[in-house]
């Protein structure tokens, strides 16, 4: 049985980090576990081609939620990077790191994860590409740039049209000062995706104290008594067991990670017991708590040209393919959310309560399992998406079987408040407030949907129910806490009652924070590394 210091479990947006900063340390041997292979697939580089791998299995997990009551029991479909660089190999890139307000909640509970602290953390993994500035950093592993000089120009009538409508622009929402209408920012360098793993193994892979393992899908956690001493995973059809001297660290994400704690016995004990699996530690909050950004889209038929016109012909996709060969240059290059925000949309909020993505293209007839960012509407059209960045609903998951291969049940519960569904129906008004400013309507031939006779409280709330989706920031299912009766994870990432193991990924969030949610996770490895670095000095 092979032996190493560290055992990462998942290569993706913590995990990179972590495996990283833990075999800095020469003397320190490190495994990195990813259930998926490598991120060599074109379509992982090129910035556009999330659309392409969005349902790709290949690369990517493919959860789908149990039917939602709320949502019509509509299933909805999540998906979750199964590939080197984990969701940061397969998302759409937008960088945000959250309000500081997010953080100094968490720190209620969590002390140690306040804005104060985390900041830094933030500064130092960053190589911001953008205007210089003191809040940001500039030598740190991952590229975040700026998309001013490429949006494309219907993002300056979104610009200005937020302004009209009341909300000014923001030039960076990385700043600590939030609120405002903006232009995203994205992890991108020289024209390709820098993910976790280009950002953080790519450069170390040389390091001869770090082992990666491709295709090593977890299956348990080996125990003596209370204490974690190692895994067993399935690679190519052979199982493998690997033993950890000083700690094991979950990263899988906030559905593989508390997934693997309830295969490994630690968890809702009826739960367990019911699936044959021995209790190692009873522990009611594995797989609670379950966060997710709902999102909404209003679809508008354009009078002016929009990236419809450039990548819905042929010589659109050869004109495109062509730039982006050549200079890395292009719509290839970008990502689709271009523009958008973080809106306080209720006078009462102590922060923004809503975030606006703005795309230059719609795609109001994809087939059903299709999501053709490349092949969008023949006519121009553009969207105004949403989503409340504060939900208070909750939702869970458990395993469905002792067997790993089998994906956990996900319950969302999506729109169980009347806090959230008041929020997305203000939300589709908002966007109409929005686009009515003469900015949008000069350009605005038609709202497509949900269509200008779509007016009524309940009308948008049907609406909602029928065409929500999700925004893909699943967080929460290891919630850190002081309390081990309402959290899993103390502040120092340590599960509680066992001994040499931790987790660090979204599902440790103890709320969902304002905005998309991979820098966040890639944040978490770091600080990880901090506390796991300082624990064995």
């Amino acid at each position: 049985m092979p032996d190493y210091d560290f055992i990462v479990v998942g290569a993706g947006s913590a995990g990179s980090a972590l495996a990283n900063r833990l075999s800095k340390d020469p003397n320190k041997h490190v495994l990195l576990l990813e259930a998926g292979g490598a991120d060599s697939h074109p379509w992982v580089r090129i910035p556009m081609g999330y659309g392409k791998v969005f349902y790709d299995q290949r690369v990517n997990w493919k959860y789908t939620t149990e039917p939602n009551k709320t949502l019509d029991g509509n299933r909805i479909y999540w998906p979750r990077g199964k590939v080197m660089g984990g969701s940061s190999s397969i998302n759409a890139m937008v960088y945000v790191r959250g309000h500081p307000q997010d953080y100094d909640h968490w720190a209620k509970d969590a002390p140690g994860w306040s804005w104060t602290d985390v900041a830094p953390v933030f500064k130092q993994m960053e190589n911001w590409l953008g205007a210089p500035s003191p809040d940001r950093g500039n030598d740190g592993p991952l590229s975040v740039r700026d998309i001013a000089d490429d949006a494309h120009p219907l993002c300056t009538n979104y610009l200005k049209a937020a302004e009209q409508a009341g909300f000014a622009f923001n030039p960076d929402y990385n700043s600590g000062q939030m609120e405002g209408a903006a232009l995203y920012q994205i992890t991108t360098k020289d024209g390709l995706r820098a993910s976790a793993a280009r950002a953080y193994i790519t450069p170390v892979q040389h390091r001869s104290n770090l082992t990666l393992a491709l295709q090593a899908h977890v299956q348990r956690l080996c125990f003596e008594g209370r204490k974690v001493t190692g895994v067993r995973y399935l690679q190519k059809g052979q199982l493998k067991t690997a033993h950890a001297r000083a700690e094991v660290i979950l990263c899988g994400g906030a559905i593989n990670s508390p997934q693997l704690l309830q295969l490994s016995g630690i968890g809702p004990g009826a739960l367990l017991q019911g699936h044959d699996i021995p209790v190692v530690q009873d522990m009611a909050q594995v797989g609670r708590n379950l966060k997710d950004h709902l999102g909404a889209d209003v679809h508008y038929r354009s009078k002016v040209p929009t990236l419809n016109q450039v990548l819905r012909p042929l010589s659109g996709k050869i004109r495109v393919a062509l730039q982006y060969l050549f200079n890395r240059s292009g719509p290839l290059s970008l990502s689709l959310n271009q523009a958008g925000g973080f809106i306080r949309l209720r006078e009462d909020a102590a922060s923004p309560d809503i975030q606006i993505y703005f795309s230059p293209v719609s795609y109001t007839r994809a087939p059903a399992g299709t999501r053709p960012l490349m092949t969008p509407d023949r006519f121009a059209g553009f969207l105004l998406g949403f989503n409340p960045c504060k939900p208070t609903s909750v939702g869970h998951l458990e395993i469905a079987s002792p067997d790993a291969a089998d994906a956990p049940r996900l319950h969302a519960n999506y729109l169980s408040t009347r806090h959230d569904t008041d929020l997305m129906r203000d939300g589709l008004r908002l966007m109409r407030n929005i686009a009515a400013s003469p900015a949008l309507t000069d350009v605005i031939e038609a709202e497509i949907t949900p269509g200008p006779a779509v007016t009524s409280d309940e009308d948008l709330d049907r609406f909602v129910r029928k065409n929500a989706w999700s925004v893909f920031h699943q967080c929460g299912t290891c919630r850190m806490g002081r309390d081990p009766a309402t959290s899993v994870v103390d502040p120092k990432l340590r599960v509680h009652g066992i001994e040499s193991l931790r987790v660090a990924d979204a599902s440790i969030f103890p709320d969902i924070p304002t905005g998309n949610t991979n820098a966040v996770a890639i944040m978490v490895g770091e600080k990880a590394a901090d506390l796991i670095c300082s624990n064995q000095n």
